[in-house]
């Protein structure tokens, strides 16, 4: 038996996502506003679902045994800028929260919120030969799917 392992990003994003962007969208139409732990310059990782898709096929097909896959495609997404689509999109104020107060605003998503993370792809795209094609994340949340009140 030969054997890879696949590292999703934090974010694994498209159209019937319930992770962590869909929860974001779901606080800041709780709360009136969208937001970020601090300035919102920390980065999350993310990767389309058809994209990781692909990946787990070429982890099947072509990895070597023992490899180690990451499923990036955006390698680091700053925070405030997925706050700003999430702001527009529901016509709520973008703000800053303060460390302090990011559990009470986000919940359980606090902490996550709050990690700067980077990931690379070149190891994979070398490995296997794996080139992300869909939407990255700014891009999907643009199409507007997350804001249909079914998405919530």
């Amino acid at each position: 038996m030969r054997s890879s392992s696949v590292r999703l990003s934090p974010t694994v994003h498209g159209d019937g996502d319930h992770g962590f962007v869909a929860t974001l969208v779901a606080i800041a139409r709780d709360k009136g506003i969208s937001g970020g732990v601090g300035e919102g310059q920390n980065h999350w990782p993310a990767v389309h679902r058809r994209d990781a898709a692909r990946l787990f096929r070429l982890a099947l097909e072509a990895a070597s045994a023992g490899s180690v896959l990451h499923g990036v495609a955006d390698e680091g997404v700053p925070v405030r800028a997925i706050a700003e689509v999430i702001g527009r999109h529901l016509d709520v104020p973008v703000t800053s929260i303060a460390p302090a107060e990011a559990s009470e605003h986000f919940g359980w998503l606090a902490g996550f919120v709050a990690l700067d993370v980077r990931a690379s792809n070149a190891l994979t795209r070398e490995r296997v030969g794996w080139q992300p094609t869909h939407p990255g994340l700014i891009d999907d949340l643009e199409h507007g799917h997350y804001f249909h009140p079914l998405a919530a």
